[in-house]
């Protein structure tokens, strides 16, 4: 969320921030006007409160004189026009709260705006690779590497038809040695992020209300992607959610950061734009399971921060063999509430390209400010928002779906990769029954 006195006095960097975004030129110049509307609107209200509120004081210390002089008539009249004013400053009251709430119902529908680092672009195409790591899988050359489903299904542990059965399209039921090895990866990321990496493991509730949701601006923007449940919860998109809310309403400590938590948890996404997109597989579902990494830290640290959590998403891949690329999301693809973002995207054979796994982003202080988070510093200088920082390490379905497709062999069966075979009871190979 955007503070509307910044917008104010920097009306020209705002607008070059919603056109980097994408936004037309019209709609921008419509967009700020309106925000300076209603703006004006709250201010007017605001200062037509104070002044019938001091002219009440100055009413009130009338009538004393006025009683202290015995001109009762006048004292009366005096009263009158005091319970005139208390009742318009009533009104004024409700106008102001209207007034207050239509200028953040209009502050809530704007994006964050994209750092100077960030390239200009208007789609995934323009995207920019930052590193590359390992090297792509060897096959046989007789051998077309196969889909994860493929794999999956084949090997009989991969059931998609029972489970649209129960739920419907966008689910999957893993069975046997894949559902240990679903578990193994979401086990192993938590033990090398909270025994190396230094995150502190939290298990959240992954049913939150509607200011939590607002908080990491899932709403009112993302309205159609989420899964309602019931009339005071939403299930989780993410437990980015819930980890970044830890710290809502908070005034903390400068010493005590940075604060880094992580978590695994089934994550629920309505898919509401992915019509026609991954309709087969594993890919885009509506539940999956995911390892989430949140750091809360200060302005000066928030974009160091973001480098080390990204080496962290890395560290997952690195040790389980798997290649992948690091791209710099450009500003036409970048998330809503993200300043700067970097994906891990790992090479999926059976698909023949790369493929998203992790994205992590600094948001600065736009979360913050939903949240009303802030630090104290360690100076004594006022307090100031915090910065807050989240990403995946990484998404545990699609850390499977590069498992198998990378680690299969001609015969159908999968190689267990080393890192994980101590969480697989010593199993080295995953083979059809």
């Amino acid at each position: 969320m955007h503070d509307i006195r910044w917008i104010r006095d920097n009306a020209e960097a705002m607008k070059a921030g919603l056109k980097r975004r994408g936004w037309d030129g019209l709609k921008v110049e419509e967009t700020v006007a309106e925000l300076f509307r209603l703006d004006d609107e709250r201010r007017e209200i605001i200062a037509r409160t104070q002044r019938a509120q001091e002219e009440r004081n100055r009413l009130s210390k009338e009538i004393g004189q006025a009683m202290g002089k015995k001109d009762m008539a006048l004292a009366e009249q005096l009263k009158a026009r005091v319970a005139e004013l208390k009742a318009e400053s009533e009104g004024a009251g409700a106008a102001e709260t209207a007034a207050v709430k239509a200028l953040d119902d209009a502050l809530l529908q704007l994006p964050n705006l994209p750092l100077a680092e960030v390239p200009d672009g208007a789609d995934e195409h323009d995207n920019v690779e930052t590193r590359v790591v390992g090297a792509k899988p060897v096959f046989a050359a007789d051998f077309k590497p196969k889909e994860h489903f493929e794999i999956g299904e084949a090997l009989g542990l991969m059931d998609f038809e029972s489970a649209a059965k129960m739920s419907g399209a966008r689910f999957v039921i893993l069975k046997g040695a894949l559902a240990r090895l679903e578990r193994a990866l979401g086990q192993f990321m938590l033990d090398l992020h909270t025994d190396v990496n230094g995150y502190r493991e939290i298990n959240p509730p992954v049913l939150v209300r509607d200011d939590a949701m607002y908080g990491t601006a899932q709403l009112p923007k993302f309205r159609d992607d989420q899964f309602r449940a019931g009339d005071d919860f939403w299930l989780i998109p993410t437990a980015e959610v819930p980890l970044t809310n830890l710290v809502r309403e908070e005034i903390l400590d400068e010493k005590a950061l940075p604060i880094r938590v992580t978590a695994l948890t089934p994550c629920f996404r309505a898919e509401a734009g992915a019509a026609g997109r991954d309709t087969r597989g594993m890919i885009r579902q509506h539940q999956f399971t995911k390892v989430e990494l949140v750091s809360i830290t200060t302005p000066e640290k928030s974009m160091e921060e973001h480098e080390r959590m990204t080496a962290c998403a890395e560290e997952v891949l690195k040790r389980l063999g798997l290649h992948y690329r690091v791209v710099t999301l450009c500003t036409g693809d970048m998330g809503f509430a993200s300043q700067k973002t970097y994906d891990i995207e790992v090479w999926l054979p059976g698909q023949d390209r790369f493929r998203e796994i992790s994205s992590c982003s600094v948001c600065g202080e736009f979360q913050a400010r939903r949240m009303n988070t802030r630090v104290r510093s360690s100076e004594g200088k006022s307090n100031r928002f915090v910065h807050t920082l989240n990403g995946s390490g990484v998404a545990v379905g699609r850390a499977l779906i590069a498992v198998l497709e990378n680690y299969q062999n001609a015969d159908g069966s999968v190689r267990i990769p080393d890192a994980l075979r101590p969480y697989m009871g010593g199993l080295e190979v995953i083979a059809a029954a």
